[in-house]
């Protein structure tokens, strides 16, 4: 369940709590977009958030009820990108968002949680979000992720785009053109 991605890097150029894109680590902020020409478009069941994926890319084979899994794959099946949108189910807030998630991974046992940046009054498509960029090492890899709480005017989605940390620039123009193309209701 583990997903890694820099995207989050590109977050952490709004700075946290900062409502003007500065520049961090050479990434930029992510920024509503239409997707690009040849991607194909999922709602979460119910409603409520809007995810853009690459052509090529599938729904995962096991995934939570009620979220949306999409991944490229590897060589062998092992997961190159990979995007999820789940709705709202804890306590997670938009203040309290990037000391959220990171403990949220520690607590599903990844080691070795390192923030690598947030932000806060992030602009997407029907509304604004809190996101994180860490990177972890499960059982398997180490990720690099761009995790965001969004809220839209009738509820909040969680949208992960991550990869593998080294596929991460190989697949970070995706994964932040998914978070420029992500819609909430």
């Amino acid at each position: 369940m583990a997903a890694g991605l820099h995207a989050a890097a590109a977050l952490a150029a709004t700075g946290c709590g900062a409502s003007a894109p500065r520049a961090h680590g050479g990434l930029r902020a992510v920024r509503p977009a239409a997707a690009p020409r040849g991607w194909r478009a999922a709602s979460l069941p119910g409603g409520g958030a809007r995810l853009a994926y690459p052509a090529g890319w599938h729904a995962a084979a096991r995934t939570d009820p009620g979220t949306l899994t999409y991944v490229r794959s590897g060589p062998r099946g092992r997961i190159d990108g990979y995007l999820n949108v789940t709705p709202r189910q804890g306590a997670e807030t938009l203040a309290g968002w990037a000391a959220f998630r990171p403990a949220h991974n520690a607590q599903e046992g990844d080691r070795h949680v390192v923030v690598n940046g947030a932000a806060r009054g992030v602009a997407f498509h029907g509304g604004s979000g809190s996101c994180v960029d860490d990177t972890y090492t499960t059982s398997v890899t180490t990720y690099r992720e761009l995790a965001c709480l969004v809220a839209g005017h009738r509820g909040s989605s969680v949208i992960v785009a991550a990869a593998p940390a080294r596929r991460f620039a190989a697949e970070r123009g995706r994964l932040l053109a998914a978070l420029d193309a992500f819609a909430v209701a």
